[in-house]
């Protein structure tokens, strides 16, 4: 035999190659899907905090019109569980890739339109109404965003790194909010005028742009190895979410629990913007470039908390950095509000920097506690549930503030007490990341 035949016998094929790529490429299918829905997520956050009361809300006074404003965007996470049913249904049913494919037209259709909403001087109490319905719709697409996402790169990857490239999904997340804050600094910046007659439509308008490339890279991205192999075993669940609730209950309520964590998101993300802006009087600016670097820090963080979670184990991350969270928002706040721009900037980055550990490690973590046939349908259904709290975090934060320079102590504490139930929670969940893929979810003697 030649020594070209010889070569030929040990060179991986073509085939071979493309698949050793597939865990990039679904890493980098749902960073970029999620960076598109989530920058349509946040945009909607900082408009809500900065814009709206006075666009969609300015027939009552001002303090209920930010509070309306702010129901406004927890209503969206009111669609996020009946959206994780359905498609968590689907994407059981017949596949990741389709469902996640339909996430996207929904979420972008839906930003556009809020871009082109007339406001209540034009069309009255239609134009308030009409936004919180497609708040609805941005709410059910994002229900099935990071569930689909986190299942398709989970099992794509090996045994060895699936916190690794599963973690990308949420640092799609975290560029996703870094682009819609760099989108709105500049926009936030022009004349008062200007800014609520046009100029807060422009990051809702250049979602299109976003949808385009993210549509693009996901549409030729294949179904997992896994889900085939359940769909050629006709073991595909007829109701997924019967068995769901049939088999793995206790894992969907502690992924209800644990989820409390994402409080914390949108404590910085929308109360404190609007919290430090209107009572303290921090610029609109300042706060917004505290948001990109500590999601810039996040960004960085993210796959080296993750890599240490494939090494040591999800809990330990997880938990630790849920526990750092509880403790270190009382200092955030402080330097929030202290008026010192540098000290606002310190207090994201400390903050972002621990909440990263557990939003890198629960993709993975949540997911390895179901098997295949009803692990979107558990991940999205947990996490949606749990995250209605982080929806109404800042409606609810706004309802706890006192007078003063120490007003935010109550919502410190009501934050970090949900970061304390997130941390218990998840203290009882079983260690996966020694787990063959094949046995992740199956039910112990």
């Amino acid at each position: 035999m030649s020594l070209t035949s010889t070569a030929s016998l040990h060179a991986p094929s073509g085939a071979d190659v493309a698949q050793a790529k597939l865990p990039k490429r679904a890493a980098l299918v749902s960073f970029v899907g999620s960076m598109l829905e989530y920058y349509d997520f946040f945009i909607y956050g900082t408009a809500a905090a900065l814009i709206f009361p006075k666009v969609f809300f300015a027939n009552v006074d001002p303090s209920t019109g930010t509070l309306l404003a702010l129901l406004s965007f927890g209503i969206g996470y009111i669609a996020r569980p009946v959206g994780a049913v359905i498609l968590g249904h689907f994407g059981d049913r017949i596949g990741r890739k389709t469902v996640l494919l339909f996430t996207l037209v929904i979420m972008g259709a839906s930003t556009l339109a809020i871009g082109l909403l007339p406001d209540a001087k034009t069309i009255g109490n239609a134009a308030p109404v009409i936004l919180t319905l497609l708040r609805l719709l941005q709410g059910l697409s994002a229900a099935g965003e990071q569930s689909g996402a986190n299942s398709l790169t989970l099992e794509h990857s090996a045994n060895s790194n699936r916190a690794f490239f599963t973690s990308w999904t949420l640092s799609g997340t975290q560029a996703g909010a870094i682009l819609a804050t760099l989108v709105f600094i500049p926009v936030s910046s022009m004349p008062e005028d200007q800014l609520l007659s046009w100029g807060w439509r422009i990051p809702f308008l250049l979602s299109a742009l976003v949808l385009l490339v993210a549509y693009l890279v996901r549409r030729t991205m294949p179904e997992t190895p896994v889900f085939e192999d359940i769909k050629d075993k006709a073991q595909v669940a007829r109701f997924p979410v019967v068995a769901l609730l049939r088999d793995y209950w206790p894992d969907v309520l502690r992924v209800i629990v644990c989820a409390l964590i994402a409080t914390v998101s949108t404590l910085t993300a929308v109360f404190a913007l609007g919290y430090a802006t209107s009572k303290f009087g921090v610029a609109r600016p300042t706060m917004l470039w505290a948001g990109v670097l500590g999601n810039v820090t996040a960004l960085f963080a993210q796959p080296l908390w993750a890599l240490l979670a494939d090494r040591i184990g999800r809990k330990p991350v997880f938990i630790g950095g849920v526990l750092g969270c509880a403790v270190l928002l009382f200092p955030y706040f402080m330097l929030v509000t202290s008026g010192s721009t540098t000290a606002i900037f310190a207090a994201a980055i400390g903050l972002y920097m621990i909440y990263s550990a557990p939003n890198a490690i629960w993709p993975s973590f949540y997911a390895e506690m179901f098997e295949a046939r009803v692990r979107y349908s558990g991940t999205a259904i947990g996490t949606q549930l749990g995250f209605l709290a982080a929806g109404f975090t800042p409606l609810v934060s706004a309802s706890l503030v006192g007078e003063g320079p120490n007003g935010w102590i109550p919502v410190a504490i009501f934050v970090a007490g949900c970061c304390v139930a997130s941390a218990l929670a998840a203290s009882t969940a079983r260690e996966t990341h020694k787990v063959d893929i094949a046995d992740l979810g199956k039910r112990r003697a």
